[in-house]
């Protein structure tokens, strides 16, 4: 008998519970709030010639029958400009690689070689400034000093002494890994005369 009473109780107490209303909107409001929205980007779609599907830039209005009285918190006129603005789905690892690929098109001529197509023709080194005269392939000469970019991997002239130049050029394996190696191009010795 008390187990009875008991859950007598309790069912009187949850349908209690259940015929409490509340003061927000129901779910049938937000439906036809939507419904009203839809219609209402419809109507201004079809109204505007040239325009595709979905394209109406026009602040939102209020809906008919919008539960809270507005969109969402939405301002009334307010449209989004976004020119000076970052694309925020936009990778910024993907911006990096293509200013290193736009970097990479902008070469200089020494770049476009394997140090072993180049040769060391001269060499001025007692000076506070040491140079260097360097030809390509086709015979044409360019004066290289310390710093200077040479050959396809990403070389540096890191010395110029009495008859060579170090370049130290940069090699990515297929793992992703750099190494570095220091190269010596020395000036050929012409026998004979």
């Amino acid at each position: 008998m008390k187990i009875v009473y008991a859950a007598l109780s309790l069912a009187l107490i949850a349908v209690a519970g259940c015929k409490e209303q509340s003061d927000g909107p129901s779910a049938a409001d937000y439906a036809q709030g939507r419904e009203a929205l839809k219609e209402r980007v419809a109507k201004d779609n079809k109204g505007a010639p040239g325009k595709p599907a979905g394209a109406a830039k026009a602040a939102p209005q209020q809906a008919a029958n919008a539960p809270s009285g507005d969109l969402g918190g939405i301002e009334a006129g307010y449209s989004y400009d976004e020119t000076g603005k970052r694309d925020p789905f936009r990778s910024f690892l993907m911006e990096r690689a293509e200013r290193l690929a736009l970097e990479a098109q902008v070469r200089g001529p020494l770049e476009q070689f394997d140090l072993s197509q180049l040769s060391l023709e001269g060499v001025v080194w007692q000076t506070g400034n040491a140079r260097a005269l360097v030809a390509d392939p086709s015979g044409e000469t360019y004066i290289i000093a310390e710093g200077a970019r040479i050959g396809k991997n990403d070389g540096r002239v890191i010395s110029i002494e009495d008859n060579m130049v170090r370049v130290k050029e940069t090699y990515v394996d297929y793992l992703g890994r750099e190494t570095t190696k220091d190269i010596e191009m020395r000036m050929r010795r012409n026998e004979g005369g």
